[in-house]
């Protein structure tokens, strides 16, 4: 099969070949027609990951993935050939990945397609979905809260933002001007201040009682931090602490994705009945992976997936 791959320290993300390996007992061989790129990848490609995960060279890249189940193992009687599925990697060690032909899966956390939804949007939903419904929870957001997504109109954040609005809040998104400002604004932002000039200002204007909560998903935490009243409510999916954050009033929780097929299932269902957007900013071949990778830092709006078959 072919793959993305690091073959080793310091090497560059390439396309490669590879065998297909062994189907376990209790796993499904999935054809995967779709993955998408989230930042686990990109560190990995950078090389920040190697001294902090266990990993086995050459690793594949990629951890959402959507297809079709080719073959299943002994004890799978769930899935059968044919079944359009979607699921994410959730081991803590960097070897077997996703952006290839061909994945062998733990069937128990893979979860059905529904009718409708598109293999390209069902492997883009993955961990940003399931980080943007973590943040949430974590938050527990009603609709007393004045909410600001920072990093809006990126994956996890385009899906918060759509979850914030769900749950009744008044959502208050960064994003530039122009298309990136519309692009919020449709997925349910009712306010939009621009990260790149004036943000504090922005933000007291649009909510000039404070800020009861803060989706980090970008950003600088301490500077978000200063727009929350007393008591407020921070979260975060790229590590704040409460040192960075420097306000004992508030509370900071950092958030680690946690995909459970509950989860996964739940968001895909929305996806399929128009509920929830699945925000597609490119697609790629497979061969184009390397490119997705690099491109992954460039302003965007919202996910980057790959195109397998």
């Amino acid at each position: 099969m072919r793959a993305l791959t690091i073959a080793g320290r310091g090497a560059a993300p390439a396309v490669a070949d590879l065998p297909v390996s062994h189907l376990d007992a209790g796993q499904a061989r999935v054809a995967v027609e779709a993955a998408s790129v989230n930042g686990i990848d990109v560190a990995a490609a950078a090389g920040y990951l190697w001294d902090r995960m266990p990993h086995e060279f050459p690793v594949v890249l990629g951890r959402d993935f959507a297809g079709t189940v080719d073959s299943v193992g002994g004890d799978v009687t769930r899935w059968k050939s044919g079944d359009r599925v979607a699921g994410v990697i959730t081991a803590m060690a960097l070897g077997s990945g996703a952006i290839c032909e061909v994945v062998n899966a733990d069937a128990t956390v893979l979860v059905a397609v529904p009718a409708g939804l598109s293999a390209l949007d069902a492997a883009a939903v993955g961990l940003a979905g399931v980080a943007a419904t973590d943040l949430i929870a974590a938050l527990g957001l009603t609709a007393d809260d004045v909410v600001l997504v920072s990093g809006a109109s990126g994956g996890v954040g385009a899906f918060a933002v759509q979850l914030a609005a769900r749950a009744g809040a008044k959502v208050i998104a960064t994003a530039r001007g122009g298309d990136a400002a519309r692009f919020v604004r449709d997925l349910g932002a009712t306010e939009v201040v621009d990260h790149t000039e004036g943000l504090a200002a922005q933000v007291r204007a649009a909510a000039p009682e404070g800020l009861t909560a803060v989706i980090h998903a970008a950003g600088d935490p301490a500077q978000l931090a200063a727009l929350l009243i007393s008591g407020g409510r921070l979260a975060s999916v790229v590590g704040a602490t409460p040192d960075q954050v420097g306000r004992a009033d508030v509370t900071t929780t950092p958030v680690l994705a946690v995909a459970t097929p509950d989860k996964l299932s739940g968001l895909l269902e929305a996806a399929a009945s128009g509920a929830l957007r699945v925000p597609v900013a490119r697609t790629y071949r497979l061969d184009e992976a390397p490119q997705a990778i690099s491109d992954f830092a460039s302003p965007k709006l919202g996910k980057l997936v790959i195109a397998i078959r």
